[in-house]
């Protein structure tokens, strides 16, 4: 099985276009498995060859939505099954309803909670896992939002909020809007999509050019991984 992820950032890229393409015709007629994800549909992705476009569309396409409180809660009780855990079921409530990003994270607590109670031989249980997980659930209710984002940058280049959002094209402002987008797309879990209905309202192929140019540039930029780096840690 081959997995890939952001499949939208090969678009324009010929080379790795190529390769892909002869990757995926080996394995489909290798009759194996290929699992791809993206911010958008297939159609939508700019820079993408046909012949790829075309591959990609012979697959199910399924729109995946956040796991909801009780599947978060039932991926817990798997989990802690296959670590050994008994974990109760208000504790499941506890840790579903506080973390609110990722299955790794999930796990991540379940991990910490349980290498906690067998140190101290103690029995898994609420006050215990509400202890444990203080840190980790008041950081989960600090989570980065798009607009903590656009403020950060804002201040950074001694801007306004309507004037990251405007359709101004100024390098003194699309530079650092493109450092808002990237930001975006690395510290929150909005779609290409919904960033750019942030930026008012735009289209989500100007998110990912935007994107791709920041990834670009930071392969050289010192002055822009300063930037990156500290605004990183300022919203952290």
């Amino acid at each position: 099985i081959l997995l890939i992820d952001d499949i939208e950032f090969i678009g324009g890229k010929e080379r790795t276009q190529e390769e892909f393409f002869h990757t995926f015709n080996t394995l489909y007629e290798a009759q194996k498995q290929v699992v791809i994800s993206s911010d958008c549909l297939p159609k939508d992705i700019t820079g993408l060859e046909e012949r790829l476009r075309s591959r990609i569309g012979w697959g199910l396409t399924a729109d995946l939505q956040a796991p909801d409180l009780e599947t978060k809660m039932a991926i817990l009780s798997k989990k802690a099954e296959v670590h050994g855990v008994v974990l109760p079921e208000s504790v499941q409530l506890f840790i579903a309803s506080k973390i609110r990003s990722s299955i790794r994270d999930l796990e991540g607590a379940l991990i910490r909670l349980s290498a906690y109670a067998s140190l101290r031989g103690a029995e898994i249980t609420l006050p215990l896992a509400q202890e444990v997980l203080k840190n980790l659930t008041d950081l989960q209710e600090r989570r980065i939002s798009i607009e903590n984002i656009q403020r950060a940058v804002c201040e950074e280049f001694k801007l306004s909020l309507p004037q990251l959002k405007a359709k101004n094209n100024s390098r003194a402002v699309a530079y650092p809007r493109q450092i808002a987008m990237y930001l975006a797309k690395e510290l929150t879990s909005a779609s290409l999509p919904q960033i750019g209905r942030e930026f008012g309202g735009k289209h989500h192929t100007t998110v990912l050019h935007s994107i791709s140019k920041i990834n670009e540039l930071k392969k050289s930029d010192r002055d822009l991984n300063r930037i990156i780096n500290k605004l990183t840690d300022s919203l952290g």
